[in-house]
């Protein structure tokens, strides 16, 4: 017995080594394990569109959690970790992502930035709308700040991605998709860009419509600025087409005959209703001016300037408004141009010649009407006749050789007198005028081209001192 005791005491502190061994086996060996099957879970899950995943190993069991975007989704992954060799038993503590109802994404854009806020469904898919704001918006900065959350409609990424095409045409505003309803507010960048943005907007992934467009257009800006010392007449600003274009540049050439045109207009949509014909009519109106600036904000008319002499400064502030179409509104800021020097007979008549060697008084066809394109040069004759107060006018009027010639030659002194009626209601005493007609008789030029006849259909003014 005694030999018995004295063996074991010298065997068993053999064990604690061996142990040491066993448990350092076991140790290093459970180590590698786990961070294989985390590296094999892992890889499974690659296919699988989570956010905010985690693996934790205990041996061969794994604890899972992880948002998925749908059920389908969130048991398919579920499934890949327990098919995953080497793994005993899955601790599932996955779930579903929120859903967002109802489902909202905006993109908001003001002078410096881009915000994108409330929710996309997929990281992808958030991660591709940023790229896309980038691409649309280049130089602007982008601000993502969108969450993610089940419930987007079908085809939810191509309609947010057309939409921030059209916030780049934005001076400032929002896009907003509330589930398949579209809206927009704001202020276009550009004109033109109120009407691109609702063409674009028709164009919309299936599914989704306009629920709203409160897009505003910047102001549609027409100005024209009468200068006496440079005799230039400035055009700037928009007009609505080429054919626009052409007409109001016609306009101008009859209303501003003693002045050179300098053309600085540009073609752009958005013009308001009726502008054509609101322009003519304020350009009339400016063509009577000494000096002036006129200016049209879309429907608002404002002008301003110096008239010749009194009467007409009235009549200008009491007609502009009349004269423009419906809807439109004048302000017009009208003073009278200082009384110019007297000057004697033979200045007179060079001054009158000068003016209507430049331009003539038009009349409607076959008529005595004054054509309102003349009020300009009609206004000038005026003031040059107030500078010549010890005369006296022969006013004489001739026609074109068409026609019977007893009318031409009664509407050659109808014409005559329809001139004599304007000067006398500008403030000139009627006796200072005499009229007289004398038909197609004394022809300035052949009455064989278009262009002769309108130099034969004309006004003479004939200055005589007083007795």
């Amino acid at each position: 017995m005694h030999g018995f005791y004295r063996w074991s005491a010298k065997w068993w502190p053999g064990l604690i080594p061996l142990a040491i061994l066993w448990g350092a086996a076991a140790w290093f060996s459970t180590l590698p394990l786990e961070a294989d099957l985390t590296a094999r879970s892992t890889e499974v899950l690659k296919s699988t569109v989570l956010d905010k995943s985690q693996i934790t190993v205990a041996g061969r069991d794994v604890t899972f959690s992880a948002e998925a975007f749908s059920e389908e989704g969130r048991r398919s992954a579920v499934g890949s970790v327990e098919a995953t060799p080497g793994v005993r038993m899955v601790n599932d503590g996955t779930r579903l992502v929120a859903e967002a109802k109802p489902f909202v994404w905006v993109a908001e854009r003001d002078n410096v930035r881009v915000t994108l806020w409330g929710t996309a469904p997929l990281p992808a898919s958030k991660a591709r709308i940023a790229e896309a704001a980038k691409a649309a918006l280049p130089g602007t900065e982008v601000s993502d700040r969108t969450g993610l959350k089940r419930g987007a409609p079908p085809r939810f990424d191509a309609a947010a991605i057309l939409l921030l095409d059209q916030v780049a045409k934005l001076k400032e505003g929002k896009a907003t998709i509330m589930d398949t309803n579209i809206s927009m507010t704001g202020m276009a960048r550009d004109l033109g860009g109120r009407e691109a943005i609702a063409a674009a907007l028709k164009n919309l992934p299936e599914g989704f419509a306009v629920a709203a467009n409160d897009i505003k257009a910047p102001p549609y800006v027409f100005q024209a600025n009468k200068d006496p010392v440079a005799n230039t007449l400035t055009l700037s600003g928009y007009v609505p087409d080429n054919n626009v274009h052409a007409a109001l540049v016609a306009a101008v050439a009859r209303k501003f005959t003693n002045d050179k045109i300098v053309d600085n207009l540009k073609a752009s949509i958005g013009a308001p209703a009726n502008f054509a014909a609101g322009a003519t009519s304020a350009l009339g109106a400016l063509s009577r001016l000494s000096t002036g600036t006129l200016v049209i904000n879309d429907r608002e008319v404002k002008l301003s300037g110096d008239a010749l002499y009194d009467a007409a400064a009235e009549q200008i502030r009491a007609g502009l408004g009349k004269e423009l179409p419906q809807g439109w509104q004048a302000k017009p800021e009208i003073s009278v141009k200082p009384a110019a020097a007297p000057v004697d007979a033979s200045v007179c008549q060079q001054l009158f010649k000068q003016n209507l060697t430049k331009g003539r008084i038009r009349f409607e066809s076959s008529s005595a009407s004054i054509n309102a394109d003349s009020a300009g040069l009609l206004d000038r004759l005026v003031e040059i006749a107030m500078r010549c107060p010890m005369t006296r006018f022969d006013i004489v009027g001739h026609t074109d050789g068409d026609g019977d010639a007893a009318f031409n030659q009664t509407l050659s002194e109808k014409r005559a007198a329809a001139v004599e009626d304007y000067l006398v209601k500008a403030g000139l005493p009627a006796d200072r005028f005499e009229t007289s007609g004398y038909g197609a008789s004394q022809p300035i030029a052949g009455n064989d081209t278009e262009d002769g006849k309108t130099q034969n259909r004309r006004i003479e003014f004939v200055v005589r001192p007083n007795p």
